[in-house]
């Protein structure tokens, strides 16, 4: 994988201007393709207002947007590339079809990866003839601003394959994590949506209210999770204690495979979110924008107090 070569960030949206942002950022030339004349016409101003929200200086800005290509047709975004990261909507026979067109035109050594949070990279690659060199990297929104990338081999991918991509995203400046088996949601959205579902339960029984909930998990635990991992915390605190604590709850816990009836019940009411105005809280005119700017800078703060 040459270092020459380009990386090529199929889509220009949210997460393709980002993915594309850090690369350039890290000292790469970046290939930028969108289907949307709009989208790739504006892209190189949010890139440029994405970083002046990271406080990068005006030359580090002025030579990052100047490393990005755009590219309204795909082949030619691709022709070169050393790697191809697909940033699509998250529908399976359009990320299909893209891949399809990237073992065509893209070259024969290219790493092709798929940036998806809910489908299983197998299910978007299984029709490819190289499967070997296809892999998925879930980025967390904003990729820019979230250092994880979680690195998904499929029971095809070159083991050298992924090592050489986790080694890139790390050189990024990405904390990347291996995950060995391609399996729904991958490593932290099976955590993530574990709390959620715990969470829509003790509201849906009855137990506290929306609010509580994200009081008490932003006032206690929640506070220490960027530093303290759960299974680091389960060695601090002691195995023996982590299982006596199992013992008395694990059985009380919602263990549902379907998504809660209370979250039909809250969408036939046309409660469906901040957006909305209402969904499990009660929203006000400015609270989506303040909610966004509000997670914007505390992920810039935390990036100056946590270690690298």
């Amino acid at each position: 994988m040459s270092s020459q070569r380009p990386i090529a960030v199929i889509g220009a949206g949210l997460m393709g201007h980002g993915i594309a942002l850090t690369f350039a950022r890290a000292g790469h030339q970046v290939n930028l393709t969108d289907p949307t004349k709009d989208v790739l016409a504006t892209a190189k101003a949010r890139i440029t207002q994405s970083l002046e929200l990271l406080g990068a200086q005006s030359s580090e800005i002025e030579q990052s947007v100047a490393r990005i290509a755009l590219f309204s047709d795909l082949p030619d975004a691709v022709t070169d590339a050393s790697v191809v990261f697909e940033a699509a909507p998250e529908k399976l026979e359009l990320k299909q079809s893209i891949f399809s067109q990237l073992e065509e035109h893209a070259p024969a050594d290219a790493i092709l990866a798929s940036n998806t949070s809910v489908i299983q990279i197998s299910k978007i690659m299984g029709n490819l003839k190289t499967r070997h060199r296809a892999l998925g990297t879930h980025w967390w929104n904003p990729p820019h601003m979230i250092p994880l990338v979680e690195v998904v081999k499929t029971q095809w991918t070159d083991p050298d394959t992924a090592q050489q991509m986790h080694d890139l995203l790390g050189q990024a400046g990405k904390t990347p994590v291996m995950v060995e088996k391609d399996v729904p949601g991958f490593i932290g959205n099976r955590l993530q949506h574990a709390l959620w579902r715990e969470a829509i339960s003790l509201v849906e029984n009855g137990i506290c209210s929306a609010q509580a909930v994200d009081d008490v998990v932003k006032a206690s635990f929640g506070r220490r999770l960027a530093v303290l991992g759960p299974l680091e915390n389960a060695d601090l605190v002691g195995l023996e204690l982590t299982q006596d604590i199992h013992k008395q709850v694990l059985f009380d816990l919602e263990t549902s495979p379907e998504p809660s009836p209370h979250l039909q019940e809250l969408l036939n009411e046309g409660r469906t979110g901040m957006a909305a105005g209402r969904g499990l809280r009660e929203w006000k005119e400015g609270d989506l924008d303040a909610t966004k700017a509000r997670v914007a800078d505390h992920l810039r703060k935390l990036e100056t107090i946590l270690p690298k």
